[in-house]
């Protein structure tokens, strides 16, 4: 689970990199765009511009780049050529790189145009649990830690957490040890160790916590069909904290706040 520091040398440029994927997506408009169009531009973005490879294409037989929810859609669901991206909706790309055999993970939500109020404060507060899970990483906290202070901010805020998906361990494969909950006591699970390298990714749902997958055995949806909001980023842990290695520019002065 620990990572050398020629390892995290690697881990922080796959890092930086993807990072540089949803800042171009920062500046696409959306509105009227299929999922199957922004799937082709993230993957032609990544292989040529940035000379790395989508590390979600082929990985546990899925096709494309990126993961794209909306609306209801909790997690996984597929790019298609007729799903239109709509004003007013909220969309989540869920995005991985590999580079010099090391990958990073990372999502975003986005609000799409005129997103309601209701939908604005559940991307907001989403957004925010995941900040108070990532404040709790450090050497001799837990992953128990994480889980609990990211649950304790959705529920004030009168949302629930989505259990049956976690961030998990990440570096030459995508998925590594360890489990890291969205939910838990504090003081308990593994201890943090400086080296190790994680995602953290709540998945926060307005209704019902319960999801249910497709026929397509990918996309993964709210039960009660309200509305799912999710981010996600890959971490380190360091002797002084943690370091975020998909943080975007817009993202510098959140670390810190709140």
């Amino acid at each position: 689970m620990v990572k050398t520091p020629d390892e995290l040398a690697l881990m922080r440029v796959s890092g930086k990199l993807l990072a540089s994927v949803f800042e171009m997506l920062d500046e696409q408009d959306l509105v009227g765009q299929s999922t199957l169009q922004i799937n082709d531009l993230v993957d032609r973005f990544i292989s040529v511009d940035l000379a790395a490879r989508p590390a979600s294409k082929g990985q546990y037989g899925f096709k494309h780049a990126l993961n794209c929810s909306i609306n209801h859609v909790v997690c996984h669901g597929i790019p298609d050529p007729n799903e239109i991206i709509r004003d007013g909706d909220i969309v989540n790309f869920d995005i991985t790189l590999e580079k010099n055999g090391f990958i990073a993970d990372s999502s975003k939500t986005y609000l799409v145009g005129n997103a309601a109020p209701a939908a604005r404060k559940l991307v907001r507060v989403a957004q925010e649990a995941m900040w108070q899970g990532i404040r709790q990483v450090r050497p001799g906290a837990h992953i128990g830690d994480i889980g609990h202070a990211i649950e304790r901010h959705a529920k004030k805020h009168g949302y629930v957490i989505v259990r049956e998906y976690c961030g998990h361990g990440i570096g030459r494969d995508m998925h590594e040890e360890p489990q890291v909950l969205n939910f838990g006591r504090p003081g308990s699970g593994v201890k943090l160790r400086e080296g190790m390298v994680f995602t953290v990714e709540p998945m926060v749902n307005q209704g019902t916590r319960k999801v249910a997958t497709a026929e397509d055995g990918w996309t993964v949806v709210t039960t009660d069909g309200k509305l799912s909001a999710q981010f996600e980023h890959t971490v380190a842990v360091t002797k002084a904290g943690v370091d975020v290695l998909t943080l975007r520019r817009d993202e510098r002065t959140l670390l810190m706040a709140g």
